[in-house]
């Protein structure tokens, strides 16, 4: 799903790096393509940074902004997620240049958010962060990084807020805006069984090592994925990690008992995940 998202993220990635491959173009300096993901809980924001750092072979830092604190606080500031990508760069300097830092949950420093007395400044967090999404200098004990081709992307569900809580100048810092839909039934049944990760077959390889071969129908595949959707809607959404919590709760006994039941090979039907 998301294809908007990932054509969105294409683009703008693709220009970044042409900006980093030149630097100016017939004397025009390239402005940086940092974005702003919008988009509800569990819908893939993570996981599209994360795919995207890893087929670009580039160095990747996640942060949570709701941990990060003002210069001078005790707690992680902006500089130190600069040398948590450095770290990622196995302390290559000019890699960590060229690396990717992904600021999640932006929308919990809103003006906005709720926040207690006596907690750091939600927006003294958003001014710190300003300077090294622009472009500014950071001294490690491995050398100097400069933020100035460093890929800035923040994201946020932004639901008891809008992305114009965040101050006006940190909005002109992440001009590329990328919308992210809810996951519908479709693309569950889809992360059910498609990637080489999917938890269908995490879950029959688990199983599988001792020596029970489970297979699901196709019927109880659907069925498992409008549960998702359907429990989604009506409570928290979590997006696709209720896909998670449905199918440990589907298959604890047979995690539990399985092992000692020698059972040889089971099949997972509509009817028993219904049951």
């Amino acid at each position: 799903g998301q294809e908007y998202a990932k054509k969105a993220m294409s683009v703008a990635v693709y220009n970044h790096y042409k900006r980093v491959a030149t630097g100016t173009m017939d004397e025009i300096e390239i402005e940086k393509s940092n974005m702003l993901m919008i988009g509800p809980t569990g819908s893939g924001k993570t996981y599209l940074v994360k795919t995207l750092a890893r087929l670009l072979d580039v160095p990747l830092a996640i942060t949570d902004a709701t941990s990060l604190t003002e210069a001078g606080y005790i707690g992680d500031d902006i500089e130190s997620v600069v040398s948590k990508l450095l770290a990622a760069a196995d302390n290559d300097v000019e890699k960590a240049e060229q690396g990717i830092i992904f600021i999640d949950e932006i929308d919990k420093i809103t003006s906005k958010s709720q926040q207690n007395a006596g907690e750091v400044s939600r927006e003294g967090v958003q001014r710190d962060i300003l300077p090294i999404v622009e472009g500014s200098q950071i001294k490690t004990k491995y050398g100097i990084i400069k933020t100035d081709h460093i890929l800035f992307i923040a994201s946020g569900a932004f639901a008891q807020s809008k992305p114009s809580d965040l101050i006006a100048e940190l909005q002109g810092r992440f001009p590329i805006r990328v919308e992210l839909e809810d996951l519908s039934k479709d693309d569950f049944v889809k992360i059910l069984t498609e990637p080489n990760n999917a938890l269908i077959k995490q879950y029959i390889a688990i199983i599988g090592t001792d020596n029970i071969k489970v297979t699901f129908t196709i019927e109880a595949i659907e069925k498992i994925a409008e549960i998702a959707y359907r429990v989604n809607h009506e409570t928290d959404n979590i997006g696709a990690r209720r896909l998670h919590t449905i199918l440990e709760k589907l298959l604890e006994d047979l995690l539990f008992e399985g092992p000692d039941m020698q059972m040889g090979e089971i099949t997972i039907t509509e009817a028993y995940v219904e049951e």
